[in-house]
């Protein structure tokens, strides 16, 4: 996938299919729409184009509301090329963007820099100032300008349930410690990437050393307790782990945030410094406060049992 700035002069001699998006945390919905466009493209003998923005427009628009985010851009970017599209167009998002017109959008973005020959976007598109750009618009101008739109439906939760798959409940899921339903809307474990730190150590003292994890603080993070799922190091090498989120309230009553500590099975090694990622699989409990050393020892020991019996078929 070619990565283009939108200051990039680019010429397209082939039909190109083109959606637009922020794409956060890339769930099936969203997955829906690319990969219509992938095909669309090929049947057109075409090039397939994702635009999206440099950063979510909340984040200048109404920065008090701003989304905890699923994904970096650089984990989004990723997903994207996964997904077979052939150019990413980053349009940076700054005021001067926000005030852009969503008809100059049309023709500046889609038309002169994409020569767009079929636009394809999700049910709730908006974009533009004031978010005038819907797709009742693109209906419209789509024919005074020459060119196609589709309109992908929303991709439900289930059969039986009549939600739709999107950022929000995939947030709404990560918060209640859902972690198996975000799977389920991702097509894929939620995840956190961090740098290894060094803690304070008093998983080691007790026979379950951990990896802690530095991580952003506009990141989703699952609700607080314990987990089983997958380690993944610089080296693309995969360890089962249990994790914990949490504030730890057997050591430190009062702690004001949490953090991310992952022990990791059947392994021991240096782990300091390095960029690893942090996979979701199950909940396991809720983080709770124990009596002393010894009941919290215990229960350590249950949760690697149960971790491991979990994700034993992944080994």
């Amino acid at each position: 996938m070619e990565v283009h700035q939108f200051s990039d002069h680019l010429v397209f001699d082939t039909p190109t299919v083109v959606t637009l998006g922020t794409f956060d945390g890339l769930h099936l919905g969203h997955q829906k729409i690319i990969n219509d466009v992938v095909d669309e493209a090929s049947k057109r003998g075409g090039e397939s184009v994702v635009v999206t923005f440099d950063r979510h427009p909340a984040e200048l628009l109404r920065p008090e509301s701003v989304p905890y985010f699923l994904s970096s851009f650089e984990d989004k970017v990723s997903l994207i090329d996964a997904c077979g599209i052939d150019h990413l167009l980053v349009i940076p998002f700054d005021q001067e963007e926000s005030e852009r017109s969503a008809i100059d959008f049309v023709k500046e973005v889609f038309l002169r820099k994409l020569s767009v020959d079929l636009l394809i976007v999700g049910h709730d598109v908006h974009f533009g100032n004031n978010r005038e750009g819907n797709f009742a618009f693109l209906e419209q101008v789509s024919k005074e300008l020459d060119f196609e739109v589709r309109r992908i439906d929303p991709v439900m939760r289930s059969e039986e349930d009549s939600e739709a798959i999107s950022s929000t409940a995939v947030r709404r899921s990560l918060r209640g410690g859902e972690v198996e339903s975000a799977m389920q809307m991702l097509g894929r474990p939620y995840s956190i990437s961090g740098e290894v730190v060094y803690g304070d150590q008093r998983g080691r003292t007790i026979g379950f050393p951990t990896a802690n994890l530095v991580l952003s603080s506009e990141r989703a993070w699952p609700a607080d307790g314990v987990y089983a799922g997958i380690f993944t190091r610089t080296d693309a090498s995969e360890h089962l782990c249990a994790i914990n989120v949490g504030r730890r309230p057997t050591f430190y009553e009062h702690a004001n945030t949490s953090l991310l500590e992952a022990h990791l099975l059947n392994f021991d090694d240096d782990l300091y410094g390095e960029i690893c990622e942090v996979s979701f699989l199950h909940f396991l409990r809720s983080e709770k406060r124990f009596d002393g050393i010894d009941s919290l020892v215990e229960q350590l020991k249950d949760d690697v049992a149960k971790t491991r019996s979990l994700l034993s078929a992944t080994e």
